[in-house]
């Protein structure tokens, strides 16, 4: 994913939900508190956009990953992401995990939605016996490659990732072929 994005984003995502208050992000963000007021309603206006426009922006970004050449590139995106100097984890599951308030919480499923959109498609593509059972397993390898690549090591993570999920990938194509 590209390090390029606006400021409000960044300020939100490096410095969590609750490490920055209205009156400094509005400066950092150039606006005023009544611009910021009257686009959003509030400040949790303003994190619920800017995670329902992270989550459309990571999904499809995987889906363009996975469609190039499937489960590997996932893997391999997420890698090339968990490199990236600014990498603090997954931006919704950090919301969720701090800010636990009920339009986060369907925002966060909606994004986990579209991952298990994402993945027990390329199940499905691959021919696994059981996709809904794979493509949540896989979504399982995905945000514990990005948990672990946040709070533990990132170097090796996404390649870790990579090899468990091709292993399953395998093991369901073989179970499939023996139905």
């Amino acid at each position: 994913m590209s390090t390029r994005r606006p400021r409000h984003r960044s300020h939100l995502y490096e410095r969590g939900l609750d490490g920055i208050g209205v009156a400094e992000l509005c400066t950092r963000m150039g606006v005023s508190k009544e611009t910021l007021y009257r686009y959003f309603g509030t400040k949790d206006g303003l994190v619920e956009a800017v995670l329902r426009a992270r989550s459309e922006r990571v999904t499809s970004w995987l889906a363009e990953a996975a469609a190039a050449t499937q489960l590997a590139a996932v893997f391999d995106a997420l890698q090339r992401w968990y490199d990236e100097p600014v990498f603090r984890g997954c931006a919704i599951l950090n919301a969720a995990a701090q800010h636990h308030v009920d339009a986060v919480r369907a925002i966060t499923a909606r994004h986990l939605d579209g991952y298990l959109e994402l993945l027990t498609g390329i199940a499905i593509h691959a021919g696994a016996a059981d996709p809904p059972a794979l493509g949540r397993q896989l979504l399982m390898l995905v945000e514990g490659a990005t948990a672990v690549a946040a709070h533990h090591e990132a170097a090796g993570a996404g390649e870790a990732a990579r090899q468990a999920a091709l292993t399953l990938l395998s093991a369901a194509a073989r179970t499939s072929l023996q139905d």
